[in-house]
């Protein structure tokens, strides 16, 4: 476990979100990268975010902090982490794509270091600005989430050695196999919790014949 989480692995992610185009390229042809670092970036990616809506100044954050539920956002985000990262496997799969699940991982979870950053950033900075002055705060994040969403972008084109158009055109499909998936498990979900009700009322009309 120690050599996921090596010195060179942290110094190589760094190297990663500010030389994104080369980084992911060897992490690629390398295998530079480390998925437990990733998914570890993940987790504390939603941490920031929910630090975020419990901490942000009332000038830009009308939120009730009872109403924050940190466990149930970082199954969320963990869910939607893997849900995209298998979506955009399978189609990329399709339309041969050169990258491997881990690759995919690698890039997404990377890329949602600057967010992070941006977002604890940005909560700080709320403490610190008047009513007038809330540009500030959004401006932080439109930054960093922007330069987040790109590093994946960048990420996706280069472990799959995509052009940008065949990039973007993955993405969508990407978002379409997600809904696909999310609409065939609540079917699943669906079929199961009837099954369930059958052998629950069969197990009922039993009882009350004994």
């Amino acid at each position: 476990m120690r050599k996921f989480f090596s010195k060179e692995k942290w110094q190589y992610m760094l190297y990663t979100i500010s030389h994104p185009m080369d980084g992911y390229y060897w992490i690629r042809h390398r295998d530079r990268g480390s998925v437990p670092l990733a998914i570890l970036m993940v987790i504390v990616f939603s941490c920031c975010f929910t630090a975020n809506r419990l901490l942000a100044s009332f000038v830009v954050n009308d939120l009730d902090p009872r109403t924050v539920d940190s466990l149930f956002e970082l199954i969320g985000v963990l869910s939607f982490y893997l849900l995209l990262c298998v979506s955009n496997w399978s189609i990329t799969c399709l339309m041969n794509g050169e990258g491997r699940m881990k690759d995919i991982a690698i890039a997404v979870g990377y890329g949602t270091v600057p967010i992070s950053f941006v977002l604890v950033l940005a909560t700080i900075v709320s403490q610190f600005i008047a009513d007038d002055e809330q540009a500030f705060y959004s401006l932080i994040l439109v930054i960093g989430i922007a330069y987040g969403v790109i590093m994946i972008l960048i990420g996706i084109m280069q472990v799959h050695n995509y052009t940008l158009g065949k990039t973007l055109l993955t993405l969508f499909l990407t978002v379409l196999a997600m809904l696909i998936i999310i609409f065939l498990l609540l079917l699943l979900s669906n079929l199961l919790g009837m099954v369930v009700n059958f052998f629950k009322s069969v197990y009922t009309e039993l009882i009350f014949r004994t």
